[in-house]
């Protein structure tokens, strides 16, 4: 009798791993199948979502916006350096710059144009303003030397000072691709987009590269501020 005692147990044994198997694969075939549904619905999603202009230039704008990134990231320190004191060197014969008393700049990060001599070199003659993110807005403070300044939210070095919100007679402006009628595609945040909006008065200059700037228009969105100037390297726009 021990015999088909040990012959039943086996049987159960393997029917449980049996059907334990059978399990897995039905579940791994409900996964599969409810997996191509997902993608399918988000095919669905982008083909609808294409119908709409906001998403196709947003789209558009991303895929130039990584292209330039890349070949900035790639730069050497020299010829930041370099490009950098070329675009100082234009802004400083502008009637815009002489004569503003409030100018707001920006820190530079992964080689964008670095105009932190600006703020040694006038420092005393003009009171320079520096970006503050939060999570949807933008607010600017006084700059006031490099130890009062620590890193905010997206990684940016950001003066520790009180906010200001007195008028900005210039701003100078970062981006990652401009045109020859002066649109803009900055970092991908929107925060100089809805700041600029509310600056009817400060004349706006945006800074880059020579090859930053296209000969082409980039995609663009109405209600998105244009430049009133655009200085490269070797030459000014408006």
């Amino acid at each position: 009798m021990k015999i088909p005692i040990i012959m039943f147990k086996y049987l159960r044994i393997s029917f449980f791993f049996c059907t334990f198997a059978a399990a897995k694969v039905k579940l791994h075939v409900t996964n599969y199948k409810l997996l191509n549904s997902l993608m399918l619905f988000e095919a669905q999603i982008h083909d609808f979502k294409m119908w709409f202009p906001w998403y196709r230039i947003r789209r558009e704008q991303s895929a130039l916006r990584a292209i330039v990134e890349q070949q900035r990231r790639i730069m050497s320190q020299d010829q930041v350096a370099e490009q950098s004191a070329l675009i100082i060197a234009q802004l400083e014969q502008m009637s815009a710059f002489r004569d503003a008393h409030t100018v707001l700049l920006y820190y530079p990060i992964h080689n964008e144009v670095d105009l932190r001599p600006l703020l040694a070199k006038y420092a005393g003659e003009k009171l320079f303003l520096l970006p503050v993110t939060h999570r949807h807005s933008m607010e600017v403070r006084p700059y006031d030397g490099e130890d009062m300044m620590r890193k905010g939210r997206l990684g940016v070095p950001e003066p520790q000072t009180e906010t200001y919100h007195g008028q900005i007679d210039l701003i100078i402006v970062p981006g990652v691709v401009f045109d020859q009628h002066r649109h803009r595609i900055g970092r991908g945040g929107g925060y100089y987009d809805r700041f600029l909006s509310r600056q009817l008065h400060a004349k706006k200059v945006g800074v880059c590269y020579s090859f930053q700037l296209k000969k082409h228009d980039i995609p663009h969105m109405l209600r998105e501020p244009k430049m009133d100037r655009i200085v490269t390297p070797q030459l000014t726009i408006g």
